[in-house]
């Protein structure tokens, strides 16, 4: 099985750009599903029912979210309704919505992606690790699932390599988002879990961390209040990470990071 992950929306030109570039990118790599994080789609605050569906559209299969995911006002109502929509699993029981979809593929498999949200430097939430461990005992790879995907919402890179840790051989993809910024490290741990501390963001790289430079440096520097901040302009890149899974045992055997379009190196895998 193949997997595309694409990181953090932000705004409506990256919006824009996934649409574009999603159906060729689906047909040329022969994907047989694509996961991404919406959380700050709608204006770089949230998403809307509208833009799940655009998404959809062209071919998401599945969106995960974060610490954003209430913004938009609309949306509480409206994920108890999508269960393609995600928000992270530790949120307080009562909380709407789910934290887990099975992806059902072309091909008659089943892909398991679970949302989970850190808890350093993050707001308080219920134990990642306990409800992570839960699912993977519910679940267990080539048995009730051909795949388990986890997207990591958090601040510190720590937290998210220890998830990976603590899952490895028991899931087949983690991968991190909300800091925006791709990281180097894509690998297979030992056990057989791909893994990528962060997979960047779908926006603007002449920004600050996808928003307006210019806005989010005066924060900084003049240390008051200022007008809110909103996505940058200018060409967006694509981040993300490419997977290959083994349906029969849901291990990783390839991982690459995905990076095309805007002003950073590109990292465009060759077609397998």
């Amino acid at each position: 099985m193949k997997l595309l992950f694409l990181g953090d929306i932000i705004g409506r030109n990256a919006r824009d750009e996934i649409i574009a570039r999603l159906p060729d990118l689906r047909k040329k790599y022969k994907l047989d599903a694509v996961i991404v994080n919406g959380e700050n789609a709608a204006n770089g605050f949230g998403i809307t029912a509208q833009i799940c569906d655009d998404l959809y559209k062209v071919g998401v299969d599945c969106i995960t979210t974060g610490n954003h995911i209430w913004d938009q006002r609309e949306i509480i109502p409206y994920i108890m309704n999508d269960p393609k929509l995600l928000r992270p699993i530790n949120y307080p029981e009562g909380a709407p919505g789910k934290g887990t979809y099975t992806i059902q593929t072309a091909h008659g498999h089943k892909i398991l992606v679970v949302n989970v949200m850190g808890r350093l430097f993050m707001d308080a939430m219920d134990d990642p690790f306990a409800a992570v461990d839960k699912i993977c005992r519910t679940y267990q790879l080539g048995k009730g699932v051909n795949a388990i995907v986890i997207d990591m919402h958090a601040e510190a890179c720590s937290e998210k390599m220890g998830m990976a840790q603590y899952v490895d051989g028991r899931a087949s993809f983690v991968v991190g988002t909300h800091t925006h910024i791709p990281t180097a490290d894509a690998q297979i741990l030992p056990k057989g879990t791909g893994y990528q501390t962060d997979a960047g963001m779908c926006g603007s790289f002449d920004s600050v961390i996808g928003m307006d430079a210019t806005l989010a440096v005066n924060r900084w520097i003049r240390k008051m209040p200022g007008e809110k901040l909103r996505p940058a302009e200018g060409p967006v890149t694509l981040c993300g990470t490419m997977v290959d899974i083994d349906p029969g045992t849901g291990l990783c055997t390839r991982i690459e990071p995905f990076r095309l379009g805007g002003r950073i190196s590109q990292a465009i895998p060759e077609v397998s």
